[in-house]
């Protein structure tokens, strides 16, 4: 069986920024699954997962336009502090959500001031240069309802418990 649309892909992976520093493993952990063709994982991983078999090992290295996009300096925002109330104590490097037009944004505390607070709503790793070292450990069918869900479900995939 190889990796193709409505497959459920299991696999392990370290990532590593354009310096070959580790950012991230599933190694330790279960290994993560996914729905192929569903638009689960980073478009450039999807893609070279294609055509893959169980047991392959591979890296591929993804550009930032493919990754996590581009930095937009226009995510680095100031935002008044009474705007966050109820969050407790601000800190450099923070993660919060906070409520905008658009709805809930993830966003990464830069400097905090008096009145005033710098978060960036970039993804952590947009603009960045991602080599993921990748062991493909299980392909399955999906199942209906994973097909109609648009995830995997069970270990290392979305529990709807």
């Amino acid at each position: 069986m190889i990796v193709e649309k409505d497959k459920v892909v299991s696999f392990h992976y370290t990532l590593k920024n354009s310096i070959g520093e580790e950012l991230e493993s599933s190694r330790e952990r279960d290994p993560m699954s996914y729905l192929h063709g569903a638009g689960n994982i980073i478009p450039g991983l999807e893609k070279a997962m294609e055509g893959k078999k169980a047991g392959d090992n591979f890296s591929a290295t993804i550009e930032p336009e493919d990754a996590y996009g581009l930095r937009n300096e226009k995510n680095v925002q100031r935002v008044p502090l009474k705007r966050l109330k109820g969050v407790g104590k601000i800190s450099r490097g923070q993660i919060l959500n906070v409520q905008t037009k658009q709805g809930a944004v993830q966003v990464t505390v830069l400097k905090v001031g008096r009145f005033n607070v710098d978060v960036d709503g970039n993804h952590p790793l947009a603009g960045q240069q991602l080599t993921f070292d990748v062991d493909i450990i299980e392909i399955r069918e999906a199942s209906e309802e994973e097909s109609k869900h648009g995830h995997a479900h069970g270990p290392g995939g979305h529990d709807h418990g």
